[in-house]
């Protein structure tokens, strides 16, 4: 039987000092800051980030370089027989795209898969990578698995302030500004590749409503059939305390449920600012 490695980048929620205690390799994104680059988790903190983001520093996001990637899988292929990359969604970067080209000159040591999560719904990948390992299963079969399973997950976001999706011109300023106004909280989705749309809500409280009926819908819906293997999970750019009430609203309209947490991925919080809250639900296999 073959020595597997899991490989994933920092958009999973994973940080190095876990990526260490589980066991799997973790590729920190880069950011470029005012001009400067940064690695997440390695030279830039959460809480440095958020420190800049909201100083209006000029942020970007970047993918890690090509030689970035393939010195980590060299190394990782000196004591592994070969690998399982999981990278972010491949239609929210084209990471994802350039491991896949990169992954042709190793003659099949290397697996990338492209399952479109991103946060603790990559993370629940990993997790499910390192299951499928202990029983045997190959990179390629790994692979399979994961791809076969992809769209088993759903996202659900809420924004606490428009101005970093006018920002990045996913709103117009007029809309910005009319919806600052009248209080209105989009709701944004990830169902697969995008971040899209939802719907539009009135105040916090009810953004947060529209999104736990949001996620009940998909459990009696399109996920009844494996509701039992359902997993659910939150994830937030605001404070740890709003964090922990929003999870304790998760727990009571959803009892019994595990819930998965961790902080919003850099990549995303460009976009969406601080305060976004997020709930998530995705199958375990």
């Amino acid at each position: 039987m073959s020595k597997v490695a899991i490989v994933t980048d920092s958009n999973s929620g994973i940080t190095q000092e876990q990526g260490k205690e589980l066991g799997i390799f973790v590729l920190p994104m880069p950011f470029f800051i005012d001009g400067e680059l940064y690695l997440e988790d390695i030279t830039l903190s959460q809480s440095e980030f958020y420190e800049k983001l909201g100083a209006d520093s000029d942020i970007s996001t970047s993918q890690p370089s090509p030689g970035e990637v393939m010195d980590l899988w060299d190394k990782v292929l000196e004591e592994y027989d070969e690998l399982v990359c999981i990278p972010m969604s491949s239609g929210l970067s084209s990471t994802c795209a350039t491991a896949i080209t990169l992954a042709a000159e190793y003659d099949g040591r290397v697996q990338v898969v492209d399952n479109q999560r991103i946060s603790v719904t990559q993370e629940q990948s990993v997790l499910d990578a390192m299951n499928l390992r202990e029983e045997g299963k190959s990179a390629a079969e790994i692979k399979e698995i994961l791809e076969k399973e992809k769209l088993q997950a759903s996202i659900y976001i809420t924004v606490d302030t428009l101005k970093y999706l006018k920002k990045g011109g996913r709103i117009t300023p007029a809309a910005a500004a009319i919806g600052t106004v009248l209080n209105l909280k989009p709701v944004l989705q990830i169902q697969g590749e995008k971040l899209d749309a939802f719907s539009k809500a009135r105040g916090r409280k009810t953004a947060k409503k529209t999104m736990l009926n949001a996620i009940e819908k998909d459990l009696n819906g399109r996920f009844a059939d494996v509701k039992d293997q359902m997993v659910l999970g939150m994830a937030y750019t605001c404070s740890k305390e709003e964090a922990q009430e929003w999870k304790a609203e998760i727990e009571e309209r959803f009892p019994g449920y595990e819930i998965m947490e961790g902080p919003l991925s850099l990549s995303v919080a460009c976009h969406i600012g601080p305060g976004a809250l997020a709930i998530t639900c995705m199958k375990r296999l």
